[in-house]
């Protein structure tokens, strides 16, 4: 591949990534993860938060940016699982960091989370909130 067509051919990947980020749910939602105060929110706190979307809505949006290589899902290990506790988060991978922090779009963050921290929550949401955690 000459330079040329890899650099047209990474134009399109960052154009394509643009659009799957900007697109005003997957935008609201990536806004929702870098506010959560972990930064790995349950998908049962993203759709309290984000009420005006169904959680199958909420689901497709964020595999779109799973695939985008922004958001990527993990996972509690078994031995650190508790009944009736969440087990399975999504955060901003290392290449999602590293793209919007590339094309400006991290400079909110720090407003995103004391947003966040003001959101009114009910007992189980704050509950969801305080669970444990996969490191990262």
């Amino acid at each position: 591949m000459s330079t040329s067509d890899k650099s047209t051919s990474n134009l399109e990947t960052v154009r394509e990534r643009l659009n799957v980020v900007t697109q005003e749910t997957r935008f609201s939602l990536l806004q929702d993860i870098l506010g959560h105060p972990s930064g790995l929110p349950t998908l049962k706190e993203l759709d309290y938060v984000n009420p005006s979307r169904s959680r199958t809505t909420i689901r497709q949006h964020l595999q779109r940016l799973i695939e985008g290589g922004v958001v990527e899902k993990v996972e509690l290990a078994d031995g650190r699982r508790q009944n009736d506790m969440p087990y399975t988060f999504y955060g901003i991978s290392k290449e999602g960091r590293r793209f919007l922090a590339e094309h400006d779009l991290l400079r909110a963050e720090e407003t995103l989370q004391e947003i966040y921290d003001r959101v009114e929550k009910t007992a189980e949401i704050e509950r969801y909130e305080s669970a444990p955690r996969p490191d990262r």
